[in-house]
C-alpha cells in the first residue's frame, strides 16, 4: 500500500473517531439556554426567589404570575441580597 492511501485511511478514521471521543466530556459542564444563564444561576435563583417569599411571609407563586410591581419588590429585595449571603457554602 502507498503511503498516501495509509495517511488517508489514518485522517479518516481520527475525523470518524473525534466527535466519540469528545462526546464523554461534557460531565460537569453548565449548559445555556436562550436566556444564557446556566442551570446552576436558575437554581440559585429560584432558591432566592423562595427565601424571599418566605422573609415576605408569602404562599410560592410562580413568578410569571406575580404582578409587575411584586416582581421589581423582589428585584430590588435580589439586589439587596447578594448569593454569597444568601447561600453560604461551608469551606474546607
Amino acid at each position: 500500500m502507498s503511503p498516501v492511501l495509509i495517511f488517508s485511511g489514518l485522517v479518516l478514521g481520527a475525523a470518524l473517531v473525534a466527535p466519540f471521543a469528545t462526546a464523554n466530556g461534557h460531565r460537569g459542564k453548565r449548559y445555556y439556554g436562550r436566556e444564557n444563564r446556566s442551570n446552576q444561576a436558575r437554581n440559585q435563583e429560584d432558591r432566592a426567589y423562595r427565601v424571599f417569599l418566605g422573609e415576605q411571609r408569602r404562599d410560592f407563586r410562580e413568578f410569571r404570575s406575580m404582578t409587575r410591581d411584586d416582581q421589581q419588590h423582589y428585584f430590588s429585595w435580589s439586589h439587596e441580597h447578594p448569593d454569597h449571603v444568601l447561600f453560604q457554602v461551608e469551606r474546607r
